[in-house]
């Protein structure tokens, strides 16, 4: 009989597996549950978009796409980053690759940069596959806990604290899943500060850079003078677009940087889907009006539900960016998973504990608002209900 514990490797078997997915799956075999669960916005991939994608289908455009993307897509992207963040400039022939999803960009960006010991600073709470990537790398994650009373930001003292000798790689996760924190100009300032004068590497996932509330808008770190060359940029269009399901992002960064992450693409994807590079192609050119709509929507959505946890008891950060909330539960006298669990089998509402971002997370959970308000509403009824059922 076969020991499968000694076949498999040891970098997969020291993984954990991710702990959103407990609360996902017993809801999943659960009626009438109300999820607050999961980050994807509740709004249709634009009519445009979705037609761009049956007209490539209908003409036949099902082949393999150059194993960056098509051309036409990431001479889009290019122009989209250079319209809508800070004249943000990469050249689409070499410092441009299409991937399968940011998650794709993130995990070959970080297996191209990290050797076996190298050190990869990530800021926690943050979006739970960063640190996986990395042991998979035989890297070592070395986390960052970030602060409420900070905003959640990492802070220039910190990042100076963490750096070694053997620091190949900084994770910039902002604005931020699980927080909704953001890092503005004058904070990533600082941490260019701190860089200047290392070979550190930056790897940016700016997914929710369109998600910016307040008048506030999004810097990417690769526009902070002399962080472009150290910088890996990564985003996509499952947030922005409400593409969730097309599975596409991009990565960009200096050509010699991208042509080694293309080696990784291409022996294990060949290229990204083509109908979703397409409707991309549309997405990208013609709908930054529908990009304003859905801010606009989840920025109402996102000050009814801050508003409803403070009256509820359960202070509540102001996010900036993204759509999550991160209230604090501490007052329960709950853990994270306890509070959880509890309020999922009695009231029907999931929500995920904030210490399956990191450990830092402790006595939070997330709770997205990329859901219609009066799901949000129904979902914060039963939440007052459970808090008085426990007080009672």
């Amino acid at each position: 009989m076969i020991d499968y514990n000694k076949i498999l490797s040891n970098k997969i078997l020291q993984v954990k597996p991710s702990g959103i997915r407990k609360f996902f799956d017993i809801a999943a075999e659960m009626e009438g549950v109300i999820s607050l669960g999961v980050g994807e916005p509740d709004f249709d991939t634009p009519y445009s978009v979705r037609q761009a994608g049956i007209k490539s289908l209908e003409e036949g455009k099902t082949w393999y796409t150059a194993n960056a993307g098509l051309a036409p897509l990431r001479e889009g992207i290019a122009r989209y980053l250079q319209r809508r963040f800070d004249g943000l400039t990469y050249d689409p022939s070499d410092e441009i690759l299409v991937t399968v999803g940011g998650s794709e960009a993130i995990d070959i960006a970080i297996r191209t940069l990290v050797d076996p010991g190298d050190e990869v600073i990530i800021p926690e709470p943050s979006f739970v596959c960063y640190t996986p990537i990395v042991q998979l790398a035989g890297g070592v994650p070395v986390p960052i806990p970030t602060r409420e009373e900070n905003e959640f930001r990492l802070t220039a003292q910190e990042l100076k604290d963490a750096l070694t000798e053997r620091t190949k790689l900084l994770v910039l996760p902002f604005p931020n899943n699980p927080t909704g924190a953001v890092m503005e100009r004058r904070h990533l300032e600082e941490i260019a500060q701190v860089l200047r004068g290392t070979d550190v590497m930056v790897l940016s996932d700016e997914i929710y850079a369109e998600l910016t509330y307040g008048g506030l808008k999004h810097t990417p770190f690769a526009a902070i003078e002399g962080m472009w060359e150290r910088t890996i940029t990564v985003n996509g269009f499952s947030k922005a677009f409400a593409m969730t399901g097309w599975r596409l992002g991009y990565a960009c960064c200096p050509a010699p940087i991208l042509a080694q992450m293309k080696k990784a693409h291409q022996f294990a994807i060949m290229c990204a889907p083509t109908v979703s590079q397409y409707a991309a192609l549309e997405a990208i050119n013609n709908c930054d009006d529908s990009i304003e709509e859905m801010k606009e929507e989840y920025d109402s959505r996102r000050r009814y539900i801050v508003d409803a946890f403070n009256k509820l008891g359960l202070p509540c950060f102001t996010p900036k960016g993204a759509f999550y909330v991160f209230p604090c539960i501490r007052s329960t006298g709950m853990s994270s998973a306890q509070f959880c669990e509890e309020l999922l089998y009695s009231k029907k509402i999931a929500v995920v504990p904030g210490d399956a971002f990191g450990e830092s997370g402790e006595g939070f959970i997330r709770v997205s608002y990329s859901y219609s308000l009066s799901h949000l509403k129904k979902a914060i009824k039963r939440i007052g209900e459970f808090l008085e059922e426990r007080q009672g």
